[in-house]
Formats: structure tokens, C-alpha cells, sequence
């Protein structure tokens, strides 16, 4: 997870600045709302859970999509395609409303805007479009 928090900071920086206007930085002054993001670890794994509270998706404008089965594979848009700094791929899948998890992706191929997978969601399952980063930059600690 170290080099996972050490990437994300120099890699996303300017998300981690732009993260408490957007409202993943914790409540507002005098405010008793949930936190915008709690973060739980997934046993197991070096991934965390990530619940956004309804404000904070609808202030980052969360927006997913469907993994799709076409002719030539599984499709997922080019959007919710994550890569690590050591060139490995991810997409931000929704288990459900508002809570995401980081699950290794393999792209066969782009084509367009679409990523053409050789491994990674079931077909039917959502992935993150909008807001990749912000997920990101909560699941690694660089929001606070």
C-alpha cells in the first residue's frame, strides 16, 4: 500500500487539492454531515471499499457505466480504465449505490473509446466513468 500512497501523491496532486471543494475532504465547519468518503479495507487484498455519502457523489458528479459483451469481448468505456504507475490497469467497479472497489483489469486492446478486456468485471457489473481519480485519491489517503 506504501507504494500506492507514494505514487498517488506525486501522480494525483492536484486531486488531492481539489478534493475537499469537491466534497470528499470531510464535513463542513458546523456541519453534522456524514463524511464524505469512509474508506474500508477489503480483507485480503491491497484494495479498499470506498462509500460515498450522496453529497459527495453527486458534488464529484460520479457517473458509471455497464461492462458490455460485444462481438469482439468484454467492453468497459475507456473512461473508468485506472492505470498504476507501474503500467497495470484498473476500473473502480460499484458493488453497490455510492460504494466502489478497485478490481485488476486486462485490455486486449482500445479501439476508440472503449477498452476491449481479456480479463477483468462480469458483464452487467457498473464501473466508475467519472470521478476515477477522486476514488482513487480517497482509497489512497491523499484527500486528507
Amino acid at each position: 500500500m506504501n507504494q500506492w500512497r507514494r505514487y498517488a501523491i506525486v501522480g494525483l496532486a492536484l486531486v488531492a487539492a481539489a478534493l475537499p471543494a469537491a466534497g470528499c475532504g470531510g464535513s463542513s465547519s458546523g456541519s453534522s454531515a456524514e463524511p464524505a468518503a469512509k474508506v474500508e479495507e477489503v480483507a485480503g487484498t491491497d484494495t479498499s471499499r470506498i462509500t460515498l455519502s450522496p453529497e459527495a457523489a453527486k458534488r464529484l458528479d460520479i457517473k458509471t457505466a455497464v461492462v458490455k459483451q460485444e462481438a469482439d469481448g468484454t467492453v468497459v468505456p475507456y473512461a473508468a480504465v485506472f492505470y498504476s504507475p507501474s503500467g497495470d490497469a484498473w476500473a473502480y467497479v460499484s458493488t453497490k449505490p455510492l460504494t466502489f472497489v478497485r478490481e485488476p483489469i486486462v485490455i486486449d486492446r482500445i479501439e476508440g473509446d472503449e477498452a476491449v478486456l481479456s480479463d477483468g468485471p462480469a458483464v452487467g457489473t457498473k464501473v466508475a466513468t467519472v470521478g476515477v481519480a477522486e476514488l482513487f485519491g480517497a482509497e489512497s489517503g491523499i484527500d486528507q
